[in-house]
């Protein structure tokens, strides 16, 4: 099995070369455009190629890069975990899947592990 860390190589050429797509914020594996989880807060961001990889990024220091963008208004007015009204510094996660954008927002990252720990919008008994 291969080590979870360790980049994975999703065809030849530079990351930033079409079709190669943002680096996973904690494995580096290419993420798509129409794939994978955008973690997005104001002035920054962060990208995941698998739900999962959430959690450990959040143990590990939630890293953020930075970015330029304001996060896109999806209409979410409360926290996904604890259904709290979102503040001004949430976090959305945004779920690309080909053309569709299918966002849940959050207190702040610890909320956003705990959901993910429990399995997403797919845990068991919601």
């Amino acid at each position: 099995m291969s080590d979870p860390r360790k980049p994975r190589d999703s065809g030849s050429g530079p990351p930033d070369e079409p079709g190669r797509g943002e680096p996973c914020s904690w494995c580096g594996a290419p993420v798509a455009d129409d794939d994978g989880f955008r973690l997005v807060r104001p002035g920054s961001r962060a990208t995941f190629c698998r739900l999962e990889h959430v959690v450990p990024w959040a143990m590990s220091g939630a890293v953020f890069d930075e970015d330029d963008g304001a996060p896109p208004d999806l209409g979410l007015g409360v926290c996904a975990h604890c259904g709290a009204d979102l503040a001004e510094d949430a976090v959305v996660l945004i779920r690309h899947r080909g053309p569709h954008r299918i966002g849940d927002g959050f207190c702040g990252v610890e909320h956003l592990a705990a959901w993910a720990k429990r399995g997403g919008r797919f845990r068991a008994g919601a």
